[in-house]
């Protein structure tokens, strides 16, 4: 498939004196507008995944799969990325299914959060999965972006890399040497870093059934709703006898990429369902991450925030499983 040289324009011809006065002169008005231009690269849209694929290995990681946009296309306006080829996904209508099974639920890559959200059986065959996508940023963006592109990303901030870590997911992925299921554990490797090859796009993500009676949390704090989390946890166990079973804790923006605190998972296995184990795994949680400092937060104030986060979610999975 032949590509399809394209650059984005400025956006106008001529601009003010008030315009260029706005921002000190004329030399700064015009970095400003340069920075908002998106890089010079070839289109391509392929009507199937494997055209999709054969782009993308053509181009020996200088092609960038497309998928709802709202992650790359910021990130080439502020040129953290600049391909030589972009390849849009958006004719791929086989990446946009929603299956639900006896084995679990499989959602295609280019299933958009609203699809998650305005599906009439998906918050009932996995609800931590619906809630946690409540959470995902604005209207606008969970009417375009998809979870094959959030997965992709891999921003250590995003709620749906958390839960596929905590429910033990499976990425499945097509490249030129043929399909691969990857565990969400192995996938996510560092900020914006993944096991994802360059000649690879994601086909689906399946994750585990839920069981009926599972009691599951989801809390996260933002300084504005439809933020990045500062801190947020996604917890769940299968209680029997008012002990926890299979108990699982996620943790989201504490660290490179999406935890399983293995150590609080431990300390609540097979306890009792109390307040005092309640208060144990918040002490827990917050002694097993080292965030590091950044400009929205310190450090120290994450490691806090992620006990508060893992104490809210556990008592919501008792008071849910009460109510």
């Amino acid at each position: 498939m032949e590509g399809l040289s394209l650059t984005v324009p400025s956006g106008g011809a001529t601009k003010s004196p008030e315009f260029f006065g706005c921002f000190g002169g004329s030399k700064r008005a015009a970095a400003v507008e340069r920075s908002l231009k998106l890089p010079s690269f070839d289109y391509a849209c392929p009507a199937t995944v494997a055209e999709a694929v054969a782009l993308l290995a053509s181009h020996e990681g200088e092609a960038k799969p497309l998928a709802g946009g709202q992650s790359l296309v910021p990130m080439l306006a502020f040129r953290l990325a600049s391909p030589a080829l972009i390849v849009d996904l958006r004719k791929l209508d086989e990446l946009r299914h929603i299956q639900i099974a006896d084995e679990g639920v499989t959602l295609g890559a280019m299933v958009r959060w609203k699809d998650i959200l305005e599906h009439p059986r998906l918050r009932q065959a996995h609800p931590l999965l619906v809630t946690a996508v409540e959470h995902v940023a604005h209207y606008q963006i969970r009417n375009r972006g998809t979870v094959g592109g959030s997965i992709a990303h891999a921003d250590p901030a995003a709620e749906l890399p958390g839960i596929a870590v905590t429910c033990e997911a499976k990425i499945v992925a097509l490249g030129k040497a043929g399909p691969r299921i990857i565990d969400a554990s192995d996938f996510f490797r560092g900020p914006l870093m993944t096991a994802l090859r360059a000649d690879e796009i994601i086909l689906e993500i399946r994750f585990p059934a839920w069981p009926k009676q599972r009691r599951f949390g989801f809390r996260e704090f933002t300084r504005r709703q439809g933020d990045f989390a500062l801190a947020a946890a996604a917890v769940f166990f299968d209680a029997s006898e008012e002990r926890f079973r299979g108990v699982r804790v996620g943790a989201v923006g504490v660290a490179d990429y999406p935890l399983r605190l293995a150590t609080v998972e431990r300390l609540l296995e097979d306890d009792k369902v109390s307040g005092a184990a309640i208060a144990q795994a918040e002490a827990a949680a917050s002694a097993a991450v080292e965030p590091a400092d950044d400009i929205h937060a310190s450090g120290a104030y994450r490691k806090t925030l992620i006990g508060v986060m893992v104490e809210r979610a556990l008592r919501d999975a008792v008071n849910r499983a009460d109510g």
